[in-house]
């Protein structure tokens, strides 16, 4: 079984270290392959940035889904997650989308580096039906790339604004989001009075366990003609 590792973000670092822990999470048959963006920016920080990381997760799937048995959207946000599934005859996962499934119907935060992933995260949950369930997006000032770089100094603002989700959002989940907070979970889970998700790991799980599952079904797309785009990114389209 082949799973396909897209992070959007042009991050050739943070893809190396998703895929190291996707190989730690799955079974050893499972051959895990990340692509990354080829262009966009490093960590996405706004709408303009998150709507090129949708055009190279695509790109990115155009250049290496050949031969997949799933895709797992690595970037929270899930830039290109809806796009994908339309064009995918595989099973497509995301971060955020299975971060909220593993909270299981209990009603949930979602804590993440970068400002401008509040009304972003808000408005992509609120699309999903699940604006009931989510309590509210509460973000640190570093960016998720920050983060990644220096965990050790996020520790402190990360567990505290965790802790805000409950006792004032009234969270009975917390969801870390972001590539780039992968793997700090575990080490919130004791500060934080409620389960703490890691983002990553949720969604790995999600795309293990769809691997070798049918595709849902959907309409195909009427195929257009196109200009100017790549001949695997006119082949999705066309």
């Amino acid at each position: 079984m082949r799973l396909l590792l897209i992070n959007a973000n042009a991050s050739p670092d943070i893809t190396a270290r998703l895929v190291a822990l996707a190989r730690g999470l799955l079974p050893a048959g499972v051959q895990v392959v990340g692509a990354t963006g080829r262009f966009g920016a490093c960590y996405i920080a706004s709408r303009a940035a998150a709507a090129i990381a949708a055009h190279a997760a695509l790109d990115a799937y155009a250049r290496e889904g050949a031969g997949a048995d799933a895709v797992l959207v690595a970037c929270f946000g899930d830039p290109g997650l809806d796009a994908l599934r339309e064009v995918a005859p595989v099973p497509v996962l995301g971060l955020a989308d299975a971060s909220a499934a593993a909270a299981r119907g209990r009603r949930f935060g979602v804590v993440t580096g970068g400002a401008a992933w509040g009304p972003m995260l808000t408005e992509f949950y609120a699309a999903r039906g699940l604006a009931a369930l989510l309590t509210g997006v509460r973000t640190v000032a570093p960016s998720g790339g920050a983060i990644a770089r220096n965990p050790e100094a996020a520790l402190g603002a990360l567990a505290e604004t965790c802790r805000a989700c409950v006792a004032q959002d009234g969270a009975e989940v917390v969801v870390l989001g972001g590539a780039g907070l992968a793997g700090l979970a575990a080490r919130l889970a004791p500060m934080v009075p409620v389960p703490v998700l890691c983002s990553v790991e949720e969604g790995v799980r999600a795309a293990g366990a769809a691997l070798g599952q049918a595709a849902p079904g959907r309409a195909p797309a009427t195929p257009v003609p196109s200009l100017g785009l790549p001949s695997g990114l006119a082949a999705l389209i066309g």
